[in-house]
């Protein structure tokens, strides 16, 4: 009961903290302000199982903190005896965050730079940690420095190159900026690239530059025609919201599809065509695979989630790209 009403206190704090902190960056970055929200929120389970279980930085038997505060303390004691632990300065500078005091967490997480010199996250934390705690939330040179630290450390990081980016548009560099961020198209799904587009399209306007070019439709690797096995068609009309998800899955994979559609199960029999843009996760593109499961589920609810009642079609493995339509028949089950 102690620990999971320190879970709860530390969160409502941590909500507070931070809309407070980020309510300035809003309206110009609300990128930094998710970015830096997320990663501070993240923190917190990484705070609790740490200080909830003692031992995780100090053998000796001591109680569980009942307050953020007695966290803080038993954090800056065991780092008083030890102070080379970087999870431990990690720890504490996002303690400091949740409890308002920005500076404090923006020193706490450069001794954690200090012992950790080519962590990618650290070197980023410390310095997002360095724009909130200025005045005007700005990145300062130190704090684009740790970003391009982060970069060579791994030039695949994100967050890095996104406050990167927005640091060089608030020293007006906007072609940079902009060069900065075009390599995320390719990392993000594409909602957020659709999004990253806009941002990379006005710092090249406000740069004198022409907008990127539309990117060209992901080309089909897949064509599915599903129906319904007219058994399962005979028992009547389907409810309003039913809908049919044509699913590729990875094979001896998690069950998160590679790629997915969604279609109204009015549409019944219908084609479709399966390419990256179906992909729900850009780390894992159907482009990238050489075999896939398919299925098609008809869902009376019309949700994602699988009920053990929908009736699906059986799973047929696939080599891509395929050159034929592979058919999915949905049969009751």
């Amino acid at each position: 009961m102690v620990m999971a009403a320190f879970l709860v206190l530390s969160l409502i704090l941590g909500v507070l903290v931070l809309a407070t902190l980020l309510r300035p960056l809003w309206p110009q970055a609300r990128g930094v302000a998710l970015g830096i929200g997320l990663v501070t929120l993240t923190s917190a389970a990484l705070l609790y199982r740490l200080l909830g279980t003692p031992h995780a930085l100090d053998a000796a038997a001591r109680q569980p903190p009942r307050t953020l505060q007695e966290a803080v303390a038993q954090l800056q004691t065991v780092l008083a005896r030890d102070p080379r632990q970087v999870e431990g300065w990690a720890l504490l500078g996002q303690a400091y965050l949740r409890l308002g005091d920005p500076g404090k967490a923006r020193d706490a997480l450069a001794r954690a730079v200090a012992l950790a010199p080519n962590d990618a996250d650290l070197l980023t934390e410390a310095a997002q940690t360095r724009a909130l705690a200025d005045q005007a939330h700005a990145f300062d040179a130190q704090a684009i420095a740790l970003l391009e630290s982060a970069l060579r450390a791994n030039p695949a990081h994100q967050r890095a190159r996104w406050f990167l980016g927005v640091a060089q548009r608030q020293r007006g560099e906007n072609a940079q900026a902009a060069a900065t961020w075009q390599p995320l198209l390719a990392q993000v799904d594409a909602a957020t690239a659709s999004s990253l587009r806009k941002e990379i399209n006005a710092a090249r306007a406000q740069a004198g530059l022409a907008p990127l070019a539309e990117p060209a439709a992901p080309a089909p690797l897949l064509s599915v025609k599903v129906s319904l096995d007219p058994a399962l068609a005979a028992r009547g009309q389907l409810p309003p919201n039913a809908a049919v998800f044509v699913i590729a899955r990875q094979i001896g994979g998690p069950p998160m599809p590679v790629a997915v559609q969604k279609h109204p199960a009015s549409a019944l029999p219908l084609e479709v065509q399966l390419s990256d843009a179906d992909s729900p996760m850009p780390t894992l593109r159907l482009s990238q695979l050489r075999e896939v499961e398919l299925v098609a589920r008809l869902s009376a609810s019309g949700q994602a989630m699988r009920q053990d009642d929908d009736p699906e079609s059986a799973p047929v493995r696939v080599t891509l790209p395929a050159r034929q339509p592979i058919a999915l028949v949905i049969g009751p089950r």
